[in-house]
């Protein structure tokens, strides 16, 4: 049966998605106009529509984007979903909760999903949703069945303060949404929130630090969106930069520790094989489950804090053992003489032929990925699914994990990587910025780099920075890489990362960027307007030194 999700009496034009949207990238936050360059409804505003898609994808923070279009007006009506979605769901529920302003969701199954689609204009009550001729019922959803311990109840009973209770609350409804049975204890906790996307993050974070929150496991931060100790010397604007630290701040008092990196993965303390951890961050989740074995949804900003804040999560998705096998199979021809640049286009390629539910990458067992090409990988793969995490056979700790009984077959062939190099890349010709660093370099891509610059000098017109924790930057420091690079022109920024900078620490004379990331080759056109070319580390630092990108495949691709 249809579900109302998030209850709100709300009427619009439908406007149908035939691929899910990440509205962190996708989505102008200041407009509702979808921004994604490869999205099929690239242009078109949301605000107002009834809008369907199948299921969200990509980053976590579109919670924190579709929050800040509800308080500034420009949100869709509602939303309705086919699939299993938390990320925009959350985003709704906070708005209605937290800042009385309710947006609907509904789930509803294929079939009327379907016949809903092909109805101009829908009005949605809280027990029915209605259009030309189209009367469908809804059913509310309920928490009533959930198995709660003492200590939970005890949460919510507001015996320790209203953060946690409402915490808690939050965490039933998302619970009752996914199916769970139960809720689980988690060891640790990643903060992707403290991203300042738009002005309703710090709203947010603010209105629970005044709440008193106070983190109950150890709880590491994303990237966020300033150099915090440099953003003056930097020049960035104090209506950006002041907020934005802010937003780091409020967190820091609520517990976090401020690690700052999307790449939590690279810090010392790593999360163990079949560890229950709650994660944030799409490339960090599916490096997480994939590559370490460990185990966490894919929970949406604002629900990472929340875990935080009880040290609980729904027992359900990738917590489960029977949820981590693959649902497809994707056989990969595998190119002779490739080099770093397969693993992110055969992320993003992956993602878009798996982009509801878990593959199997097959064809690769002969390879010795780097955890940094399986970064990449994972990095690529979460712009373009919905899912939590991938399996490599003969590579990750699940590798040879036996696919659902249903799980069926697709391929990747050497013309489709080629196909994906073309459209991460305009053509040749001129660059004035390489960007690394997204996710964050490692210290082993910061020692390759230096490697690739050694006796060598930026091309003096060509910015060249790369973005890296603050923890990998001191390392660096002290093994004098970074001297090394600062010497042949390079910049290093520790706390942002590409997806969350701005001018003028983004070069605002570039026009056009070289990157060795898949995920930022996806993201680039819509968060900073600037034409991509994509390759290699090697291909970067020859665009470094000679302002040139190559203008032709390269030769494992021909």
């Amino acid at each position: 049966m249809a579900q109302l999700i998030v209850p709100a009496a709300v009427e619009g034009p439908v406007l149908t998605c035939s691929d899910g949207l990440s509205f962190w990238g996708g989505v102008d936050p200041e407009t509702g106009r979808v921004i994604d360059a490869h999205h099929d409804q690239h242009g078109q505003l949301l605000t107002g529509c009834v809008v369907l898609m199948p299921t969200s994808r990509g980053s976590c923070t579109g919670s924190g984007v579709l929050l800040e279009l509800t308080l500034n007006g420009n949100a869709p009506a509602a939303l309705v979903f086919k699939e299993d979605e938390d990320i925009l769901t959350l985003g709704a529920m906070i708005a209605g909760r937290m800042f009385e302003r309710p947006l609907a969701v509904l789930r509803v199954p294929e079939r009327e999903y379907e016949a809903l689609s092909k109805v101009p204009y829908l009005r949605i009550t809280e027990t029915a949703v209605e259009g030309d001729g189209i009367s469908l019922p809804l059913a509310p959803l309920s928490a009533s069945d959930l198995n709660l311990t003492a200590g939970d109840r005890s949460l919510l009973s507001g015996a320790r303060g209203p953060a946690a209770k409402f915490a808690m609350e939050t965490l039933c409804a998302m619970a009752a949404l996914q199916g769970a049975d139960r809720l689980i204890d988690v060891t640790r906790v990643h903060i992707d929130g403290c991203i300042y996307a738009s002005p309703a993050n710090l709203r947010f974070a603010a209105a629970m630090a005044e709440m008193n929150a106070k983190v109950v496991v150890p709880t590491t931060m994303n990237a966020i969106s300033v150099d915090y100790a440099n953003w003056r010397s930097q020049k960035v604007p104090p209506e950006f930069g002041l907020p934005a630290s802010q937003l780091a701040d409020a967190y820091v008092r609520m517990g976090a520790r401020p690690s700052f990196t999307c790449a939590p993965y690279h810090l010392d303390d790593k999360p163990l094989e079949g560890e229950d951890i709650g994660w944030s961050e799409s490339n960090a989740v599916i490096y997480a489950n994939s590559v370490l074995g460990a185990r966490t949804a894919k929970h949406p900003d604002f629900l990472d804090l929340f875990i935080a804040l009880t040290g609980r999560a729904p027992h359900a998705g990738v917590y489960l053992e029977t949820n981590r096998a693959a649902r497809r199979k994707i056989e990969v021809e595998l190119p002779v003489g490739y080099d770093d640049a397969l693993w992110p286009l055969l992320g993003w390629l992956a993602g878009q032929l798996s982009p509801d539910r878990i593959p199997a990458l097959k064809g690769l067992e002969a390879t010795a990925p780097s955890e940094d090409d399986l970064r990449a990988l994972c990095a690529a793969f979460g712009t373009t699914s919905a899912a939590p995490m991938l399996h490599v056979a003969g590579i990750t700790p699940e590798g040879n994990r036996p696919a659902t009984d249903d799980a069926d077959c697709v391929r990747i062939t050497r013309a489709d990587l080629a196909r994906a190099w073309k459209g991460f890349n305009a053509g040749g010709g001129d660059v004035d910025l390489v960007s690394l660093g997204s996710p964050h370099f490692s210290l082993a891509e910061t020692r390759k780099f230096a490697a690739l610059m050694e006796g060598r000098r930026c091309h003096p017109a060509v910015s060249v920075i790369i973005t890296l924790g603050r923890e990998t930057l001191a390392t660096a420091r002290d093994q004098g890489l970074a001297a090394r690079l600062e010497k042949a022109g390079v910049q290093l920024i520790p706390d942002i990362c590409w997806c969350s900078i701005s001018e003028p620490v983004f070069p605002p004379q570039a026009r056009v960027l070289m990157t060795n990331s898949g995920k930022y080759a996806h993201y680039a056109p819509g968060l900073c307007g600037r034409d991509v070319r994509f390759g290699g580390l090697a291909d970067c630092a020859l665009a470094a030194q000679n302002g040139k990108a190559p203008a032709d495949l390269p030769t494992w691709l021909k």
